[in-house]
């Protein structure tokens, strides 16, 4: 959008920001951090599409989300069933990706290589797929938001794995961001969030968590409701480009 038109529907009285009538595909959005960011798109007008590989959780977040939300399972191993997925999703706005099983964290000398694999597929390629095939139906002024993680700058004792993905997805999204300009391209860094991503993750989830709160700045961890908003900046400003943001709780000063 250029600048002249930009300000001609600010002095129409029209918000060039606002999300209301754009169509919001959340790719990991049945759970979690991508449910928050559904719910708070909703809210901000939007109309979206949640997608994740269980259809029984599809139904359920398309259901607790209501009217204007669809669901769609997919698989984001499987680069034709991307393709088949954007093909029926036809143009539309905003992609944020945030589909991941739980983490792994292990030591590296027991991590096997399909393991590693496995974990990558659906954390990066998954993500890289998901770009190539929307890229061509996002619309003018649309943009791209990865996920990525604290561990991308601040790598714990068992995390490589994790920290080579979320530095990757960072590295990918600035290289993206050049590609597929003026396309907007945007990767979130959340810290430790509360959600169920943990319960898969650690042994003692709530220790766990109140553990990690304790060292932050913030002496908590956060919300996905305040990571979900994070999302929402970069869908919605449409000057913000090729930028990490992060939502840590000062994770990586201490």
């Amino acid at each position: 959008m250029a600048v002249a038109e930009f300000r001609h529907r600010i002095d129409e009285g029209t918000d060039p920001m606002s999300l209301t009538g754009k169509k919001i595909v959340i790719i990991g959005g049945t759970s979690g951090i991508g449910f928050a960011v559904a719910r708070q798109a909703l809210a901000a007008g939007a109309d979206v599409v949640v997608a994740s590989s269980s259809q029984e959780r599809v139904d359920a977040a398309a259901g607790r989300l209501g009217g204007r939300a669809e669901g769609r399972r997919l698989d984001v191993a499987d680069d034709d069933a991307i393709a088949a997925f954007f093909g029926r999703v036809g143009e539309f706005d905003h992609l944020v990706y945030t589909a991941g099983e739980s983490l792994l964290i292990k030591p590296l000398a027991d991590t096997t290589p399909q393991e590693a694999r496995g974990v990558f597929e659906r954390r990066f390629w998954g993500a890289f797929l998901s770009a190539k095939h929307a890229a061509p139906r996002l619309r003018d002024g649309g943009s791209i938001t990865f996920s990525s993680g604290v561990l991308a700058v601040r790598p714990l004792s068992g995390t490589a794995l994790a920290a080579g993905i979320t530095g990757g997805v960072e590295a990918l999204s600035r290289a993206l961001a050049v590609e597929l300009a003026p396309l907007r391209v945007n990767v979130i860094r959340p810290g430790v969030i509360s959600t169920e991503l943990w319960d898969g993750s650690v042994p003692d989830p709530e220790g766990f968590l109140e553990g990690a709160g304790s060292a932050l700045l913030t002496r908590r961890v956060g919300t996905a409701e305040e990571a979900a908003a994070a999302y929402l900046f970069a869908l919605s400003n449409g000057y913000v480009t090729g930028t990490t943001v992060a939502v840590d709780g000062g994770a990586a000063l201490v």
